[in-house]
């Protein structure tokens, strides 16, 4: 294996890699074989950024392998249906596969042969015991380790690609070191098997996702400042370096590099919840909240980046890693620490009740038998991904009042939805809102006899629909409520709808 013979080989005069040296060093020449690079868990991170490494690697230098426990989600990956959306990905992933790019439910052999292993594996906010609501879940984590722990015969690097809490790797290697394999002849440990470990978050954003990979703003490295560690830092940034330009590449400690990634999301929700709180502001005294994001994001200060107003922020991160960051403050005793993360969180939902609660003011204070439909179900365009989408709460909200609800989205499944509202509501409640619910293949059969319609999800699809023709087959008066400001309001008000769009108070103008 490459960390039996290259990261751990010791020299006289020289006991690490120089940045020469490694961009003169070919694995295959090195190896007489490529590198074998193995990620475990084919979810979101890892089948999405494994593909890209396949991609921009090259297919005799570097050979990377996806396994997972869950053959289905294998199965997809090996099939013409991935199991997730990115545009972009489908072309690198049918490029690549079956060339430098594995998917398999042979989690063994692709330990095994590995020379780098990255933990891709999910890391969900724990649902009971100590920490619940808040604090993250590293049972796969484990597993992962105690498995490479179990079938390792060779030095291995091990990364962090999973979004963990800080001084995780103190975890992964007492486990690594207690359950290594141990010589056949005195029972003993076997010395010659080393494992580094390193931290390297993905920052990656679902609908941008390929973009973000293959053109990175930095890429993280995060080791222990040892022989060894600084080592296995310099054999990832060979990896990294066949299309990431050296100074992205940011070598760091490695509890900065856990915590990095932690406190990246928080900024960026943070960045979310602040703009959406003012947006309410907006509401009452007449402000518009798009031009006071315009004028702020001139500042070179603040820039324009996340001060779009919406009905929340959703998807598998943010909510989580705050919590995250909530739990590990309380944890290390700074309750004022964790009160400030908390809010972020607060505001968010706050966001999404508001939002509610204006449609119930504006359709006459009942929704009760009333049709509304919705656009848009996943958490943000250009992706199916449904976690925390802040569409489950506003059609749960409104099924809970009684309407009945038509929803389109171009890429989320009826399964999906069904699926959606079913974690998220009591049992009892299910078969009354799947019985007043439906999801329809267009954005013109969801509105056909609506009262309203409610964006969601900035998909690009509903700024170019016919509105007059949706006008026109609603019930009067008919509303439209947009969560993500993406709509010409102007136009739909001369077309004859009632508007009102987040950020703003279209009767407190003048």
């Amino acid at each position: 294996m490459i960390c039996d013979s290259f990261l751990f080989i010791e020299n006289e005069n020289e006991n690490q890699i120089t940045n020469n040296e490694l961009n003169k060093f070919s694995f295959k020449k090195y190896l007489n074989r490529p590198l074998n690079v193995c990620y475990i868990g084919a979810g979101y991170v890892g089948g999405t950024s494994s593909s890209v490494m396949a991609y921009k690697c090259p297919i005799d230098e570097v050979i990377v392998t996806v396994c997972d426990v869950d053959i289905k989600k294998i199965n997809s990956w090996n099939s013409d249906n991935l199991p997730i959306y990115e545009p972009g990905l489908e072309e690198i992933v049918k490029d690549r596969r079956g060339k430098n790019l594995f998917f398999t439910v042979d989690i063994e052999k692709a330990i095994y042969l590995a020379d780098i292993i990255f933990i891709s594996v999910g890391t969900p906010t724990k649902k009971i015991g100590i920490g619940a609501g808040q604090a993250a879940d590293l049972s796969f984590i484990e597993k992962a380790v105690r498995k490479i722990a179990s079938i390792s015969r060779n030095s291995k690097v091990i990364v962090e690609k999973s979004t963990v809490p800080c001084r995780t790797a103190e975890h992964i290697r007492a486990i690594l070191n207690a359950n290594q394999i141990k010589n056949n002849n005195n029972n003993t440990k076997n010395s010659s098997i080393h494992f580094e470990i390193l931290s390297n978050p993905e920052f990656l954003a679902e609908g941008t996702a390929v973009n973000d990979i293959l053109n990175p703003d930095r890429i993280l490295i995060g080791g222990l400042q040892t022989k060894e560690g600084i080592e296995a830092q310099e054999l990832l940034s060979k990896l990294y370096s066949y299309w990431v330009p050296e100074e992205k590449i940011i070598k760091m400690g490695l509890w900065s590099a856990e915590l990095s990634k932690l406190t990246a999301n928080a900024l960026l929700a943070q960045r979310i919840s602040s703009i959406n709180s003012l947006s309410a502001l907006c509401e009452e005294v007449g402000s518009d909240i798009q031009e006071i994001s315009h004028a702020c994001g001139l500042d070179s200060r603040i820039g324009p980046k996340f001060l779009n107003a919406s009905v929340g922020f959703g998807g598998s991160c943010f909510k989580k890693d705050v919590l995250n960051l909530v739990y590990l403050s309380n944890y290390y005793n700074l309750p004022e620490v964790a009160e400030y993360w908390n809010q972020v969180i607060t505001m968010n939902e706050y966001r999404k009740s508001r939002f509610v609660k204006n449609i119930f003011n504006k359709l006459f204070n009942t929704i009760s038998d009333k049709t509304i439909t919705i656009f848009g179900f996943s958490f943000k365009k250009n992706t199916k991904d449904t976690r925390e989408s802040p569409a489950i709460t506003v059609v749960l909200s409104l099924l809970r009042e009684g309407a009945f609800i038509k929803i389109y989205d171009p890429k989320v499944s009826e399964k999906q939805i069904k699926y959606d509202i079913m974690e998220n509501c009591d049992i009892q409640n299910y078969n009354d809102y799947i019985s007043r619910m439906k999801v329809c293949s267009s954005c013109y059969e969801a509105a056909d006899c609506s009262n309203a319609i409610v964006i969601c999800t900035e998909w690009d699809e509903f700024t170019f629909i016919d509105y007059k023709r949706i006008y026109n087959n609603m019930i009067k008066p008919a509303f439209i409520f947009d969560g993500r400001l993406i709509l010409n309001h102007k136009d739909l008000k001369e077309i004859g709808f009632f508007v009102e769009a987040i950020g703003k108070n279209f009767n407190k103008i003048f």
